[in-house]
């Protein structure tokens, strides 16, 4: 799957992938996970390349998520994924469905995206050749090039976040998708006990929302990264942080889902 993923990227095709995670690695188990952090930011495919990366926390955003990662995925033509997991791919809530769009048309489609490879219809246009091969290391390196800038586009302009009580805080918990569902309450918890934290949840995972978490670091004390992996995403963090203040990492593995109160303990201990 990873070849075909680069295939994309290189030849800049777009798509939309879904990865409900579950617990690895290896064959692992069918409970969920967040173990596929790295595959999915870093990729496992040859190449410089990106996946557009967007981590929903609820059923609807998993139904929104769709339209939004098309939406994404075309406009830079570039593969895109949404990161899921056996939490959300297994839970029940009322989910309010796009409306359905018709299938467009050869002409439609030529318009609307003249790359497209749809073959050589009648008035007399011009083949077109979608591949990620070019034999010549100059020419090879000019596409790199141009993708690294498309990816500096992404990252400057389609940066997604989301912040709660951090008004106020003087620590914070980083989370995505089920995780950050979870430390909501961790949150609220934390709050009774008289202890400021917000939460800062990261939408897109790719392009990360480094300038944001950079921001936040010189407003509070630490930061705990709630993941459900060993810790991955905060490398990210880390990396966003850059030392300014302390940052740890709190998740469970083989498919154990975190309780509320254990992030909030794992938090103290940040404290």
């Amino acid at each position: 799957m990873q070849e075909g993923i680069t295939y994309m990227a290189g030849a800049e095709v777009p798509g939309v992938f879904v990865n409900v995670q579950r617990g690895g690695p290896g064959l692992g188990t069918i409970q969920p996970s967040q173990g596929d952090y790295f595959q999915a930011t870093r990729g496992g495919g040859n190449g410089d390349y990106k996946v557009i990366v967007l981590a929903p926390s609820s059923v609807q955003e998993m139904a929104d998520f769709v339209d939004l990662a098309f939406e994404l995925a075309f406009k830079y033509r570039n593969p895109a994924m949404i990161l899921s997991d056996g939490v959300i791919g297994q839970m029940m809530e009322k989910v309010a469905l796009p409306p359905y769009k018709p299938r467009r048309t050869d002409e439609e489609v030529i318009k609307q995206c003249p790359w497209a490879s749809t073959g050589k219809p009648k008035g007399g246009r011009e083949r077109v050749v979608i591949t990620s091969l070019e034999l010549k290391p100059e020419i090879m390196e000019q596409r790199n090039i141009a993708l690294q800038e498309k990816y500096a586009k992404i990252q400057e302009n389609e940066v997604r976040y989301e912040e709660q009580l951090m008004d106020d805080a003087e620590y914070a918990i980083v989370a995505f998708g089920s995780a950050a569902r979870i430390a909501e309450k961790s949150v609220e918890i934390a709050r009774e006990q008289g202890i400021k934290v917000g939460l800062f949840r990261p939408i897109t995972l790719f392009p990360f929302p480094i300038k944001q978490i950079e921001a936040l670091s010189k407003k509070v004390k630490g930061i705990l990264v709630a993941e459900i992996n060993a810790g991955q995403m905060v490398q990210d963090v880390r990396l966003a942080v850059n030392g300014a203040v302390p940052v740890e990492q709190f998740g469970r593995l083989g498919g154990i889902v975190p309780d509320p109160e254990e992030i909030v303990e794992a938090l103290k201990k940040v404290m």
